[in-house]
């Protein structure tokens, strides 16, 4: 295979890399976004139940906020570990390579670059 075949087959790889990371990248937002919407709907509806329990008088006011507070973190805590296991999920649906897939491959796309270099200066 000639030099110039293997720097364009580099070239589409790279092509290809950076259409993934951009589909990667779209798909994880929406999922974010998503999963923001969720917490900020379950949050309002928290502080809305926790409102009607001090105008009945079931809760003091004091408390309440001290109830809204530790129900939101614990709220946060199961989303974020939701979100996680569910960003792992949609990646290995798509597909997507592992952090330790990417670095193998960026790895040896700087060998390959390395010797393609290797190679001009030869032939020069």
């Amino acid at each position: 295979m000639t030099t110039k075949k293997k720097i364009a087959e580099l070239e589409e790889i790279e092509e290809i890399e950076e259409e993934a990371r951009n589909r990667f990248f779209e798909t994880a937002r929406k999922v974010l976004l998503a999963g923001i919407g969720a917490v900020a709907l379950a949050q309002d509806e928290i502080e809305d139940f926790v409102n009607r329990l001090v105008e009945r008088g079931e809760i003091a006011e004091k408390d309440a906020r001290k109830l809204v507070k530790e129900v939101t973190e614990k709220r946060a805590r199961r989303a974020e570990k939701e979100l996680d296991k569910r960003v792992e999920e949609l990646l290995d649906r798509l597909n997507v390579p592992s952090k330790g897939d990417i670095e193998q491959l960026t790895h040896k796309i700087n060998t390959l670059t390395h010797k393609i270099d290797e190679l001009k200066k030869s032939q020069a």
